[in-house]
């Protein structure tokens, strides 16, 4: 078992949109990921994920609305909903999702990384 140290961990960051694992729960992955700009609108088809904004506000949007996601708060995106996520300033982001969850889900792209741990 291990303490792990959130802040000590962003600090580790220095790019956006690349998930970073720190934690394994069952057989899913707690990431963490510094956001900034538009990512690509996807999906995943069997994944949910959960965004938990640890400093800053994402805005997430959806075909029929946009979320806005603050500080303390989480979003739920079920399996199958088409989202984008946008961050007009840096955003943190705590991300618990399957080990199998690929970042852009349905959309392969130059942006589909593979997520190492730190």
């Amino acid at each position: 078992m291990n303490v792990v140290n959130i802040a000590s961990k962003f600090n580790l960051i220095q790019d956006h949109w690349h998930p970073r694992i720190v934690g394994q729960l069952n057989d899913s992955y707690i990431k963490l990921a510094k956001l900034k700009g538009e990512f690509i609108w996807h999906k995943h088809e069997v994944e949910d994920e959960l965004f938990l904004v640890i400093k800053g506000r994402l805005r997430m949007m959806l075909r029929d609305q946009e979320l806005s996601i603050t500080e303390g708060e989480f979003v739920i995106i079920p399996h199958g909903v088409e989202h984008k996520p946008v961050a007009d300033e840096e955003v943190h982001v705590v991300l618990l999702e399957p080990k199998s969850t690929v970042n852009t889900g349905d959309v392969p792209s130059e942006r589909t990384i593979n997520p190492e741990w730190i």
